[in-house]
């Protein structure tokens, strides 16, 4: 019996997700399971009760998926079949001789030659003499193979099989998608059940969050007492002090942050959050947090149970001292909530429209008026008698738009909206009490998305298409303008400062800092797609991000800001730094990849490899090869040299059934360990180079048990997105799809390890990646567009295990 050991590679603190080996040296590949077989049974009995399956569209959406991921298990079964039987042929007379001899078969290593002289010699340069792949030992048939590259540098990479625990050996055994896996502890290992699985005495405290929400919520910053500006981003609330720059953050809510407005004494703070879903699927309840913004405690826990989908916008009321909170939820009728701050209970409730509601506030010099807005409405509400009863703002002569985007209170008691045709509308009272428009004023291209009123009665705009900042008069006449730099988006929120210098936050979720004569600078800013590369360097601060959006970006973690960025022609999925930190290497969406300079930020090289996108890239530790892994399926390797600036096709690695979704090169860079996305592990190796001694030798020495305890119970296989181990290989980092950060001991070889687990993230967490000296942590979120850093934390120092113990201050310098 030959057993495929399954080795946790070790590259530069970068990992590999597992994917899992029978008992056989070959992959279980996709056997349909009993479990799944039975599932689909299940389905059907039930397919016909319209009480369980209401929605027809959605149970034959199901069944499609669940056939589809039976097709994918039946494919990776065949081939699977195929090397069984291909195995079987080439063992059989290798038993039959054994016998014969009077024994069991021993495993002696092939040493392959060229010339019969000595081992073979590590592969030339072109034109020298070809190695062609030999049997494995044991008469193993390769498993795969590594193709040239066209011509120049022919590999001798070939897959390989490690063998070990012959007829003897522990396993121990999962299920993925319902296919049991069987896994063999490694021969070093002699007591796996006497194992300990302990948490790592290391602990992870959020030190700064990169990004800021801009691109789909609304006014939503605001400047403290404190000096401290207040905004959000995923599941975090961030207190950041724009003179001293440092960030607090309160981590109370369980899901993405939606809407945030500030107490009239500019300490409490009143944060929404979306209802969200738990690992489960099941739908969680939406609340709002009151809070206050010195001690970071939460005073009161507002509507659990009551809000449907989310919370949409937040309001206190303003005469009272803050007495009422006026709450709109995202259910379908938008219902209007008026609260008690000080009991927690509520006053009033009512259906608002069934239209988009954009923003809610209490008129500041009388609680018992409410104004909302939103699609093609404004309404005015009076709340009397326990009741809250409106009227509709009647337009009259003026064309109604479709969208009233923005509304503020003049001081003298008017209602100035702005509104998605451009114009600042002014409402004041009618006869009879009506609410209709006295005024019109042009004010911008495109839509006023923002009016922020100053102290002295100037009023300031915000446009979105032409990114106008506009100061007016008292009387509404024009005074200044200035335009916001293309790459930041359009105006989306504005808070006063001192009268003169103000906050901007932009769709393209940046935040600004400046004034009409000296301009504006960024002093928060993020990404506004989907992210999924992230690259750590190799001896610097330093670590990268690209996305959906098209855009690579640099940022430096000392410093907490943003070095560069640059915009590609198509989005980023993958980046790795070549060792000597000098380039790094992007792959795209089209199977092309790029190789930046990090001093010019210019593209130095272009490559493609196929026509389908990229999932990973990376460099052998030496930095002489790189390894691109596809979704064709295929593994491209790469001659390097010049530092990272010439790159040579030097093989092509097939055997995969699935596209690459990992690789790993071990320490000496000689092997290559890959995932596909049927959970395949694939190994290659050069066979010019070692013999299957030495192979095993370095399995054992170099080759670490594989984070088998980082799998939950009932995982399908996708439930981790990325696994990262640290450059002192004693802690393991995992992102997952629950919007989790985890931190197991490392090795970690034994299921339902314990680990802390860290909350913040608004959205599966895409990756995770230490820095160069395991000071750090980054995980990076997919939509929720976020960058976490958190610090890495020896027991003792700090707790950052809860969301409760997240109120540490972290600086950064001075741009």
């Amino acid at each position: 019996m030959v057993v495929s050991l399954l080795p946790y590679f070790t590259n530069g603190g970068n990992s590999l997700l597992p994917s899992f080996c029978d008992g056989k040296g070959l992959s279980y590949g996709s056997i349909l399971s009993p479990d799944l077989l039975s599932w689909s049974v299940c389905t059907d009995d039930v397919s016909g009760s319209s009480a369980e399956y209401p929605d027809r569209v959605s149970m034959m959406e199901g069944r499609l998926q669940a056939q589809e991921d039976e097709i994918m298990l039946l494919k990776s079964s065949l081939a699977d079949a195929l090397r069984r039987l291909r195995l079987h042929d080439q063992l059989i007379p290798l038993l039959k001789q054994q016998i014969i001899a009077g024994g069991w078969p021993t495993i002696r290593p092939q040493l392959p030659h060229s010339s019969g002289a000595g081992p073979r010699a590590r592969q030339g340069p072109p034109g020298s003499h070809q190695a062609r792949p030999e049997p494995l030992p044991g008469g193993c048939p390769p498993r795969g193979d590594v193709s040239d590259g066209g011509g120049s540098g022919q590999s001798c990479l070939t897959l390989f099989f490690t063998l070990s625990h012959w007829l003897t050996g522990q396993s121990i055994k999962m299920f993925i998608r319902g296919r049991p896996i069987t896994m063999y502890v490694p021969s070093n290992i002699q007591n796996y059940e006497d194992l300990r699985m302990e948490p790592p005495v290391e602990k992870l405290e959020l030190d700064w969050v990169y990004g800021y929400r801009g691109r789909d919520c609304r006014a939503n910053l605001y400047l403290l007492s404190s000096g401290e500006a207040v905004y959000f981003i995923a599941c975090v609330v961030v207190l950041y002090h724009i003179n001293n720059r440092t960030q607090r953050h309160y981590r109370k809510h369980t899901d993405c942050v939606r809407c945030l407005t500030i107490h009239p004494d500019k300490v409490r703070v009143a944060s929404g959050q979306t209802a969200g879903v738990d690992k489960d699927g099941k739908p969680l309840q939406p609340y709002v947090h009151i809070w206050d913004s010195s001690t970071l405690i939460t005073l009161q826990q507002i509507g659990l149970g009551t809000f449907e989908r989310g919370v949409g916008s937040v309001a206190f009321s303003f005469a009272d001292a803050g007495a009422f909170l006026c709450v709109i939820d995202d259910s379908n009728e938008h219902m209007l909530s008026v609260w008690d701050c000080a009991k927690g209970t509520k006053h009033t409730e009512v259906k608002s429209t069934n239209e988009a509601v954009f923003a809610v506030e209490f008129n500041p010099s009388d609680s018992t008026n409410i104004i909302t807005c939103g699609k093609s409405h404004i309404y005015f509400w009076t709340l009397s008698a326990g009741s809250l009863t409106k009227k509709q703002g009647i337009f009259g002569k003026y064309k109604k738009p479709k969208f009233i985007q923005c509304f503020v209170f003049s001081l003298t008691g008017d209602v100035l909206t702005g509104d998605s045709e451009g114009n600042i509308l002014t409402w004041g009272k009618s006869p009879g009490n009506e609410r209709s428009i006295m005024r019109q004023t042009r004010a911008h291209d495109g839509s006023v998305f923002t009016l922020c009123m100053l102290q002295g009665g100037a009023l300031l705009s915000g446009g979105g298409k032409d990114r106008k900042i506009i100061r007016w008069s008292a009387d509404l006449a024009p005074e200044r303008e200035c335009e916001i730099p293309e790459k930041f988006g359009a105006v989306r929120c504005i808070t006063d400062v001192n009268g003169e210098e103000v906050l901007v936050g932009t769709t393209r979720n940046a935040i600004l800092r400046g004034t009409f004569s000296d301009g504006f600078v960024a002093i928060v800013q993020g990404h506004v797609d989907e992210m999924w590369g992230l690259a750590t360097h190799p001896s610097q601060d330093v670590f990268l991000t690209c996305g959906h959006d098209r855009q690579v970006c640099v940022w430096n973690t000392a410093e907490h800001k943003l070095d560069w960025c640059t915009t590609l022609e198509e989005y980023g999925l993958c980046a790795d730094f070549c060792p000597n930190g000098a380039v790094v290497s992007v792959g795209l969406s089209t199977g092309r990849w790029l190789v930046l300079d990090l001093q010019t930020k210019e593209v130095i090289s272009d490559y493609t490899d196929g026509n389908e996108q990229l999932s990973v890239m990376r460099y052998s530790p030496d930095g002489s090869f790189l390894a691109v892994g596809s979704h064709d399926n295929f593994i491209y390797v790469y001659n390097v040299t010049e530092c990272g600036r010439r790159y040579s096709r030097y093989g092509k690695c097939n055997g995969h059934s699935s596209f690459i979704t990992h690789l790993d090169w071990s320490k000496d860079g000689k092997y290559i360990m890959s995932n596909s996305g049927d959970y395949e592990i694939l190994y290659y190796r050069e066979w010019a180079s070692y013999t299957c001694v030495l192979v095993f030798n370095l399995y054992c020495v170099l080759f670490s048990v594989r984070p088998i305890g980082v799998w939950l119970e009932g995982s399908d296989g996708t439930d981790i997105n990325a696994l990262c181990r640290s450059h002192s290989e004693r802690v393991v980092a995992v992102a997952d799809d629950f919007c989790k950060v985890h931190l197991f001991q490392y090795p970690c070889p034994k299921p339902k390890a314990p680990n802390h687990s860290y909350e913040g993230h608004g959205s599966h967490v895409t990756n995770v990646r230490f820095t160069h000296c395991d000071s750090h942590l980054l995980s990076m979120g997919g939509k929720d567009t976020c960058i976490l850093q958190w610090e890495v934390k020896r027991a003792g120092t700090s707790d950052g295990g809860d969301r409760t113990h997240s109120a540490s201050i972290t600086s950064s310098p001075e741009p």
